[in-house]
C-alpha cells in the first residue's frame, strides 16, 4: 500500500492513499480542520471490525436496520500520548437479532479479519462489549473476552 501527505498550511495535511480519496488532517481537529492522527487510528479499528461484523451478520440474513461501531479509547499523559487502552461497543439495531449469531461475527472480525485489530492488539488493551436493540428497547448486552 502507497499513501501520503502534502502540506496544505501549518499543520493541515491532504492525506491520499491509494483509493485516491482525499483526507484532511490536522494535529488540532476542528470544525474547519481536519481529522487527527490518533482519531484516524480509532476511526480505522472502529471502521475495519464494522465492516467485517455488518458482513458477516448479512451474511447470516440478520435483519439489521442500525449498526454502529463506538471507540472509547484512553491516551498516555505523556508523549508520544498513545493509546493506552480502548474499548469497542457494537451497537446493534434491528429485528430478531441473534446473540450468538453477533458474538460470532465480532469473534471472526477480531481473531480472523480484521487486519486493523490485528496490528493494534499488541499495542494496548482492547476490550469488546455490544447491546443489541429491538426498536429502541435494549433487549442483550454483553462484553466479549478474546
Amino acid at each position: 500500500m502507497q499513501a501520503k501527505v502534502t502540506w496544505q498550511k501549518e499543520l493541515q495535511f491532504i492525506g491520499v492513499a491509494e483509493g485516491g480519496f482525499p483526507l484532511k488532517l490536522d494535529s488540532h481537529p476542528g470544525p474547519e480542520s481536519g481529522v487527527s492522527p490518533m482519531e484516524m487510528v480509532a476511526l480505522a479499528l472502529a471502521g475495519c471490525t464494522a465492516m467485517d461484523v455488518i458482513s458477516i451478520l448479512e451474511k447470516k440474513q440478520m435483519q439489521v436496520t442500525g449498526f454502529e461501531v463506538k471507540v472509547d479509547a484512553d491516551r498516555s499523559a505523556d508523549h508520544p500520548k498513545r493509546f493506552i487502552k480502548a474499548v469497542l461497543e457494537y451497537v446493534v439495531h434491528g429485528h430478531g437479532v441473534d446473540e450468538a449469531a453477533l458474538r460470532r461475527a465480532i469473534e471472526l472480525s477480531v481473531t480472523k479479519y480484521c487486519s486493523v485489530h490485528a496490528t493494534l492488539k499488541d499495542s494496548f488493551p482492547i476490550a469488546l462489549t455490544y447491546s443489541i436493540y429491538e426498536g429502541d428497547q435494549l433487549v442483550k448486552e454483553g462484553t466479549f473476552e478474546h
